[in-house]
């Protein structure tokens, strides 16, 4: 392990990956620590530093209008504070008995060998593509970066064909699904699940299709893609899956990621059965003094059902930048855990899940009630009120709430946050119900469509308990 710190001179923190949590952590081991006593090396290998990824479908579809509006802080502001970021420089190899890792010069070849006291391995994760025929056909892209998103981008505004197939429904596809409607392309979905989401229950990713279908998408589902046949000029034409071929000028996959840690693996650094970095709670690879990881390439806590998860979310991603920022700087700080809150939409429907599904709860064992109840998102008499449906699970005999599922129109998105600190507090669906919540018939029935559900949940809780 290099030892520059014991002979007097400056360590060097080197970071890998200049997105949310490479660079939060390189910015507030700075803020704890300044040049002087810390020099800070972050290699990236695309072109951008910091930006929102989950932005990038808002920009595709013409609802941000500049990129540069998702890049939080520049590389050039980044060295103006001490940072040394290079650009277009991927790294190859960690060596971690000897404390220095490889990084390739990617417009030169030229590589070289950069050694480190401490060590931030951010790398993020890489889009899902299964390995059939025509994946890597011109007109094929994932979009995980903003390069990525740029070079959809650019082919959309100067392709001919105006038929867009996008290949999976979470998040990702869902939402690239209408950033294609509104830039006046004919889109198909083809999702392998029943329902769109599945990061919700069927019956809630019902309703989500149901709004697809309303923009003029064409959804297909239970359908397994079989390949991507290619034309004579070597771009893809069409999606096939064994039943049907769906025409397309261009494709998007949007059928999940992966934890990016090929370089993780060949160091032998553990990894989880998701392909995760397994860390402790201060984010310290386990195993490991001087090693941190963050963000899309780690595996995390579930609060609710207390085991380890991949859950790639800006969110955490930055929160633990700073938690690693923090500890890599010689001060203290920790990690707690998520309960997988995540919020979406299409055009105006708002989609919010947090907690356990059905599956998820059947999994790990636990005995549990369900209830569904639709609500409205002010008083049913005051203007504007807008429908929404909540989903809640709730576990036998303690109450415990294990899950809560939204979809609905304005207002009711966000409202998935009083779930999330109710799981995160391990509260009752009795005590939610007693929640003291703001009230006014512009911003709430008199009891909050959350509570109208906790309240039901209650009910059959003690009924069956």
């Amino acid at each position: 392990m290099n030892t520059s710190a014991a002979h007097g001179v400056r360590e060097r923190l080197v970071v890998i990956g200049g997105d949310a949590a490479g660079m939060s952590a390189a910015s507030q081991a700075r803020r704890t620590r300044g040049p002087d006593e810390l020099e800070i090396v972050a290699f990236e290998r695309g072109h951008f530093t910091s930006y929102s990824a989950c932005g990038i479908p808002y920009w595709v579809g013409g609802d941000v209008e500049d990129r540069d509006e998702l890049i939080a802080r520049t590389p050039e502001e980044h060295r103006a504070r001490h940072i040394d970021v290079r650009l277009r420089t991927e790294v190859t190899e960690i060596d971690v008995e000897r404390g220095r890792v490889r990084a390739r010069d990617l417009e030169s070849g030229a590589e070289s060998w950069t050694s480190y006291d401490k060590l931030v391995i951010a790398t993020g994760a890489r889009p899902v593509r299964p390995d059939l025929p025509g994946i890597d056909a011109a007109g094929v892209y994932g979009v995980q970066t903003l390069d990525d998103g740029q070079a959809l981008l650019d082919t959309l505004t100067r392709t001919e064909g105006r038929r867009a197939v996008v290949v999976g429904a979470g998040y990702i596809g869902v939402e690239m699904a209408e950033a294609l409607i509104n830039r006046g392309y004919e889109v198909t979905v083809v999702n392998r699940g029943r329902e769109p989401m599945a990061t919700l229950d069927p019956d809630m990713g019902q309703l989500v299709r149901e709004a697809m279908t309303g923009l003029g998408i064409t959804m297909v589902d239970d359908a397994e893609v079989t390949a991507l046949p290619t034309g004579a000029d070597g771009r893809v034409r069409a999606v096939a899956t064994a039943d049907a071929e769906y025409p397309a000028d261009v494709v998007v996959l949007g059928i999940g990621v992966r934890p990016e840690t090929t370089l993780a693996r060949a160091a032998g650094l553990p990894l989880g059965d998701h392909d995760g970095l397994l860390t402790d709670r201060s984010m310290r690879v386990r195993g490991q003094e001087n090693v941190w990881a963050g963000g899309d390439c780690v595996e995390v806590l579930d609060l609710v059902s207390g085991q380890l998860r991949h859950i790639p979310l800006g969110t955490h991603a930055n929160k633990q930048g700073q938690i690693i920022g923090t500890n890599a700087g010689g001060g203290y700080a920790t990690f707690p855990g998520v309960v997988g809150t995540a919020v979406s939409k299409v055009c105006d429907l708002e989609i919010a899940r947090t907690g356990l599904r059905e599956k998820d709860a059947h999994r790990v064992g636990l005995r549990f009630e369900t209830v569904t109840i639709e609500s409205t998102s002010r008083a049913g008499y005051y203007p504007n009120a807008a429908p929404m449906t909540v989903k809640m699970l709730a576990e036998l005999g303690t109450g415990r709430l294990l899950g809560v599922q939204i979809v609905g129109r304005e207002g009711a998105g966000k409202r998935v946050d009083i779930a999330a600190v109710a799981l995160t507090a391990g509260m009752t669906v009795h005590q939610v119900a007693a929640l003291d919540l703001g009230y006014a018939p512009p911003f709430s029935p008199v009891w909050d469509p959350v509570q109208v559900a906790a309240r039901k949940a209650a009910a059959k809780v003690r009924g069956t308990g």
